[in-house]
């Protein structure tokens, strides 16, 4: 008897053993892929389950192309959108859509993201699939609003961005958005991939699934229901799978109403697992269109400076951060694939040095994924059109704009030194 209970507890943790093969787990403040510290240099690729279709926009042979030249330059971790939400022929929204209306998917997307997974799997890279959006390029926020009745979300090409954000200030409280979301987040966790017969729950090529794109409260006065809304997704998605990390998908203090402490409060909850950062010199004004090259040293002391702040947050929890966000443009601000990256080069050095710089120390900043790969793609127009290739920059900013090409052979060389370190 105490001969057969041996050998069933040796199958048991050699079946649990092999489950587990290949997940990326979180150790005592650090990731952990195969038993070894997992420190990256990553991408967002946010159009992968489209291109992965044999529907509108799909173009697999292209997908195959692009991982694998990823993989020659040791990029293996892609934060990828699940799908876009909503109704098509919108301007400045990406097409197609996954969620045509609630509970209502387009199945080419769904077939577009298990090859993708299958592909990714081949590949041993592994994918931060983020769930929902703040912004209106894919639909999220506003999307799940107005089936909740809140009346139809402003477009901030037409109505401005302070319209839309007073808008979508108010999904933070709005239980019922909330539950048309929790029916999506079932749904596509509880999947099974068609071409390899594997539960999502149990697929390592997954590495996280994150609860959004840059969620926000968008007030003050909504900080207290953002706070809980995140806190019943993160559960939630942790009842769904005990096998994945868990992300929030935030830009730091800035993607809460300046706040860290409610970043912290965030950050701490027990079903998160690691923190996230974003980062945007052009954007948030540290750098101007003219001076790109003369902003470069403010912009990096100033990544340096809110990356240190994050930081001790980060250490205190003990939770690994990522800065999966982040980009700068390119020389010029030009937009053709054409152009040079100088300034560009120097941002990402300075941020690939960092991550270089905590896996010797084995610090807390453990990863990146720059915004975002444009790779072979040809833009058409500086606005996205339907039958255009689909590039790093989504459909409501310049094509080009902070996509990194096949052909930025300069920023390409930084990519491969920094991961083969």
């Amino acid at each position: 008897m105490k001969k057969l209970l041996t050998i069933l507890a040796a199958a048991f943790f050699s079946a649990s053993v092999s489950a587990n093969g290949g997940f990326v787990k979180v150790q005592n403040g650090h990731f952990i892929r195969d038993g070894k510290p997992y420190y990256y240099v990553g991408t967002n690729f946010w159009y992968g389950a489209i291109l992965g279709s044999t529907g509108q926009g799909g173009n697999r042979k292209r997908l195959v192309r692009e991982l694998d030249n990823m993989k020659k330059l040791g990029i293996n971790n892609l934060r990828i959108l699940v799908g876009s939400d909503g109704v098509q022929g919108i301007k400045t929204k990406v097409e197609p859509t996954l969620q045509k209306s609630p509970g209502e998917y387009n199945d080419t997307i769904l077939a577009g993201l298990d090859y993708l997974m299958k592909e990714l799997g081949k590949r041993k890279m592994v994918a931060v699939l983020y769930l929902n959006n703040s912004w209106e390029w894919s639909g999220g926020y506003g999307y799940y609003l107005e089936h909740a009745g809140a009346g139809k979300a402003p477009r901030p090409n037409e109505d401005g961005y302070p319209a839309y954000m007073n808008f979508v200030a108010q999904y933070a409280n709005n239980e019922k958005a909330h539950k048309l979301f929790y029916d999506y987040v079932k749904f596509i966790i509880g999947r099974t991939n068609r071409y390899t017969g594997k539960k999502y729950t149990e697929d390592s090529a997954i590495m996280s699934w994150q609860i959004g794109n840059e969620p926000r409260a968008f007030s003050e006065e909504a900080l207290p229901g953002f706070e809980k809304w995140l806190s019943e997704a993160s559960a939630l998605i942790r009842h769904l799978d005990n096998n994945h990390l868990i992300s929030i998908g935030s830009e730091g203090a800035w993607g809460c109403e300046g706040s860290y402490d409610v970043y912290e409060r965030i950050c701490s909850d027990k079903n998160v697992d690691y923190c996230n950062v974003h980062l945007w010199p052009y954007n948030w004004g540290w750098a101007n269109k003219d001076s790109l090259d003369e902003d470069l040293a403010k912009s990096c002391a100033k990544t340096e400076d809110y990356l240190d702040k994050h930081l001790a947050i980060c250490r205190r929890i003990d939770k690994p951060l990522v800065m999966e966000e982040f980009g700068y443009p390119r020389d010029g601000f030009c937009f053709s694939p054409n152009s040079s990256t100088k300034s560009r080069d120097g941002y990402y050095k300075f941020v690939f040095s960092l991550i270089s710089e905590n896996a010797k120390a084995k610090g807390n900043f453990a990863g990146c994924n720059f915004w975002g790969w444009g790779g072979d793609a040809k833009p058409q127009h500086e606005q996205w059109q339907v039958g255009d290739d689909y590039t790093g920059d989504p459909a409501q900013e310049q094509q080009g704009l902070n996509s990194v090409f096949i052909t930025d052979k300069s920023t390409l060389q930084l990519v491969k030194k920094y991961n083969l370190k």
